[in-house]
């Protein structure tokens, strides 16, 4: 376990809201006497007759199509060993989790209480009809070796163990693309393999159809070189036996051009790397210690190409990469196997992948100006999109080439923008946002710390890396409330009332008296409200004293919004501030605007408050298709509300031509593509898919934001502020600890942004 996870927090976060990590929903409409008479008895009856008539229809009648099983005995368990079936099934609903969110397949977990081969092959072979693929976890070698075996030879459908497999693809990808780097050839390069397991055969084997000689290579286990004269190797190992004069993992290493580590932390020294030959390839695959940390190794040698199975150093190898997009592309032409073809066709996309041009989505959530292959990006990163759309094409072609396929795909353009749409869940940008806070976090003045649930999200953002927190509050009652969740670690608490404030709190009331001098406020009034924690933290952020605010939790929003607008300011420009909620839709990520701000904003405001909302969308690295919405649709009413929203799409279409914008339209049309073009073929958005709703005043966007957060338990985030100079972000009243730290991933990333 990261010890950055707490053991409570791990235990809490499985157990509630609901215990496991998945569950089952019904697709179909069930709300009728006639829906459930269509869904079972009788209307059941008549899919069951054409299967029997013609078993393939399974695929079109039920969810086999798109429904794996992650199937293990629990014998072999991450780090934690033979810990049996059902300490196993928190893993497998992580993996089914995975397979979910990365490629939108089905999941079933399945733990067998089964450790003789025999039994679990049997076993596995008797629920098989149910699934459209098998993914097996964590089985033991070398007993996995031969249930896979086993069950690809028996079974028509897709079956892989992904301990052997996975890691072998990305690896292989990664090495083509290394070796291309150092400029060496992979019939020319001596590999050393550390660790003798299921992966590691897996992985030799892929690394030999790339082209390494096995003559070139020399694997080691725990007990040193596997050599052709060693009586206790199984039939595995002895694949990859040598006769040469080499004894333990130092004496393989000298003059090695590649090591492969599949083994345990630490065991390799600065010296073993220095003997390598030129330009050494590494990859430390070890987790969560490496075989020799990431920093050692580039420290000692610069010429070093470097990986690791860690996502806080360059080119991760991650089995996300590429199981569920493998299976997805087996799925999608009913593979009756996964074969070698299909794992090298894998291995070639993601390689290739890596050398296009990266997307500045992926740039600007990894922090970075540009993303280039070379020495630092062998592989593509796991939050890269283009994976789904590049991995399971390469994949059906494979199996269509080599003879596994039966359902043939004839159109590879449409192919890819269904899996395009299967990432719909809009749930993937707020990792990508947290993933982009955490790459550079910045210091964030929580001004309610001394409440619970403000506490715990300062905690996580702690601990993730996502920011630097500052404490504001009575320091007493925050250091007991951080004994009592056992929040550690080297954080200011600031208490605005305090005596070691006394000179910043007057400072900070000299410059805030001579702004507002003017308007009525004397300087003891200034000092009264710098006693005021809001206040206080607001020129905290004004003076450059800490990067971003979050604050709200304890107050309506109007009572927090008024000083923030008072003490931080518009930016030039700005007429208005607008705020924005970021939701979290099963049809993407979809932003909200004016949701609490402006309660009837003129066609001037609109015009300003569409600007800024496409501008915060580019922040998130999205493409802006916006839509004014109303209760008509271009022109077919003449009310005041309607026209507003007519003449700011006018002046933006004008003056700002590069916001893609139009309007006035009803929400369902600026929705659904399809009717938009049956209705309105002239429209701007032709062709492109509404991530953006401007609203024609406060009321309509709050309620309808807040509708969606409620009936369909879209996740939502915000308000975002939007036009005030500095990172300053509300949360609702009440909020979730969820919630702020996701305002938190927001107030980082808006930091980031006005940095560059």
């Amino acid at each position: 376990m990261s010890s950055k996870i707490k053991r409570t927090d791990a235990l809490d976060y499985h157990q509630f809201p609901t215990p496991g990590k998945i569950q089952v929903l019904p697709t179909k409409k069930h709300a009728t006497q006639r829906d459930l008479s269509l869904a079972y008895s009788p209307g059941v009856a008549e899919p069951c007759l054409e299967i029997e008539k013609n078993e393939q229809k399974v695929y079109n009648y039920t969810s086999k199509s798109n429904l794996v099983a992650v199937i293990s005995n629990g014998t072999a368990v991450l780090g934690l060993g033979d810990i049996g079936p059902l300490a196993s099934k928190p893993v497998m609903e992580g993996k089914a989790l995975l397979f979910k969110i990365f490629a939108d397949i089905d999941v079933f977990d399945i733990e067998v209480d089964a450790k003789d081969v025999d039994k679990f092959v049997e076993t596995v072979k008797a629920i098989a009809p149910t699934f459209g693929g098998i993914n097996l976890e964590d089985i033991k070698a070398p007993e996995a070796f031969e249930i896979e075996s086993r069950l690809k030879e028996e079974l028509n459908i897709p079956v892989m163990h992904d301990d052997q497999h996975g890691t072998a693809i990305i690896s292989a990808a990664a090495l083509k693309n290394a070796l291309e780097i150092a400029g060496k050839k992979p019939s020319e390069v001596n590999v050393v393999i550390n660790g003798a397991g299921a992966a590691s055969i897996s992985c030799t084997r892929l690394y030999k159809k790339l082209g390494v000689l096995k003559e070139n290579i020399v694997m080691c286990d725990s007990k040193g070189v596997l050599r052709s004269d060693r009586t206790d190797l199984n039939k595995q190992k002895k694949e990859f036996t040598t006769d040469k004069d080499l004894y333990n993992l130092e004496d393989a290493m000298k003059g090695a051009d590649v090591f492969i580590g599949l083994s345990i932390g630490n065991v390799v020294s600065p010296e073993m790397l220095l003997s390598m030959a030129k330009n050494p390839i590494v990859f430390a695959l070890a987790n969560p210690d490496p075989e020799i940390s990431y920093q050692l190794a580039v420290e000692t040698r610069n010429d070093i190409i470097m990986a690791t199975g860690r996502s806080d150093h360059p080119n991760q190898v991650n089995n996300v990469l590429g199981f569920p997009f493998i299976f997805r592309g087996a799925l999608d032409v009913r593979a009756k196997k996964i074969n070698e073809e299909m794992k090298m066709a894998a291995v070639h996309a993601l390689a290739d992948l890596t050398k296009q041009s990266v997307p500045e989505q992926v740039n600007i959530t990894y922090n970075k100006k540009v993303i280039t292959f070379g020495k630092d990006y062998i592989i593509p990163k796991p939050f890269d999109m283009r994976l789904i759309s590049e991995i399971p094409p390469a994949v059906a072609k494979a199996a269509m080439d080599s003879g596994v396929a039966q359902l043939p795909i004839e159109d590879w353009d449409a192919y890819k923008e269904i899996l395009i749409e299967r990432l719909g869940t809009g749930s993937k940008l707020m990792r990508l946002v947290t993933n982009r806070a955490k790459s550079d976090p910045k210091t964030v003045v929580f001004a309610e710390a001394d409440q619970l649930n403000v506490l715990k999200a300062a905690q996580i953002a702690y601990d993730e890396g996502i920011a630097i927190p500052i404490l504001l509050g009575d320091k007493i009652a925050i250091e007991a409330l951080m004994k009592e969740i056992q929040f550690e670690g080297s954080i200011r608490i600031i208490d605005p009332k305090s005596k070691e404030e006394e000179q910043r709190r007057n400072e900070f009331a000299e410059i805030f008296w001579k702004k507002e001098q003017r308007k009525g406020m004397t300087l003891l009034e200034a000092q009264k409200w710098m006693r005021e924690r809001n206040y206080f933290a607001a020129m905290m952020v004004n003076e450059n004293h800490a990067d971003a605010l979050v604050t709200g939790y304890t107050r309506s929003y109007p009572t927090v919004a008024r000083p923030m607008i008072e003490l931080i300011g518009k930016i030039k420009g700005i007429r208005r501030v607008a705020a924005t909620n970021l939701m979290l839709t099963e049809r993407g990520p979809l932003f909200l605007s004016d949701t609490a701000m402006n309660i009837n904003p003129n066609a001037k405001d609109l015009t300003e408050i569409a600007r800024m909302t496409d501008k915060t969308m580019k922040m998130f690295g999205l493409k802006p298709n916006l839509a004014m919405v109303s209760f008509s649709n271009f022109g077919s009413s003449s009310s005041d509300s309607a026209k507003k929203m007519s003449e700011a799409v006018n002046y933006l279409h004008k003056y700002f031509p590069h916001v893609v914008i139009d309007g006035e339209l009803q929400a369902d049309f600026a929705l659904n593509e399809k009717m938009r073009r049956d209705k309105f073929s002239f429209s701007k958005l032709q062709g492109k898919k509404v991530n953006g709703l401007i609203y024609p005043n406060l009321e309509s966007a709050n309620i309808s934001y807040k509708l969606l957060k409620e009936i369909h338990a879209a996740e939502s985030i915000g308000p975002i502020i939007m036009g005030l100079q500095k990172p300053v972000h509300l949360i609702q009243l009440g909020a979730s600890v969820d919630e702020i730290v996701n305002m938190v991933c927001i107030a980082v990333v808006d930091a980031q942004s006005r940095k560059k």
